[in-house]
């Protein structure tokens, strides 16, 4: 039998408010996608004026990073010609995405989730995902 340790509705809340933070401070509205262990969606949230299209992103992030177990910026780095992963992006439906802002979420050494952000420039989204893993990880302090 396996334990598992999962985020819950609560943690995520906490990711999803730290990167809103974020965000705000850098004046661009992002869609917030918090995710478990297995990839599952568990929150989400579009600021005002974040982008339709990235709505499902920075789902896909999340999913990516909690999935893979890694962050989405590390697989863009590894599925360029000639590297290791080339072409993964166009795996499971294209649901892997290899742009930064996808980032698991570790808590005593094991992931138990992932956020995923998008509707900024990559580093805008990491940045802002990283800032969620932050105020969330204070909690637990």
């Amino acid at each position: 039998m396996l334990t598992i340790k999962r985020l819950s509705l609560d943690d995520a809340r906490y990711l999803i408010a730290g990167a809103r933070t974020r965000a705000e401070q850098i004046g661009v509205p992002m869609c917030i996608a918090v995710v478990d262990e297995s990839g599952q969606l568990i929150a989400f949230e579009r600021m005002d004026g974040g982008k339709v299209t990235s709505s499902i992103i920075a789902q896909d992030k999340a999913y990516t990073a909690a999935g893979a177990k890694r962050t989405t910026e590390s697989y863009g780095d590894a599925s360029q010609p000639g590297k290791p992963a080339y072409g993964i992006n166009s795996a499971i439906g294209g649901r892997l995405l290899v742009v930064a802002g996808g980032i698991p979420v570790t808590v005593d050494g094991e992931i138990v989730g992932a956020v995923g952000v998008s509707s900024g420039t990559p580093a805008q989204d990491s940045d802002c995902a990283q800032a969620g893993i932050e105020a969330f990880l204070a909690t637990l302090r």
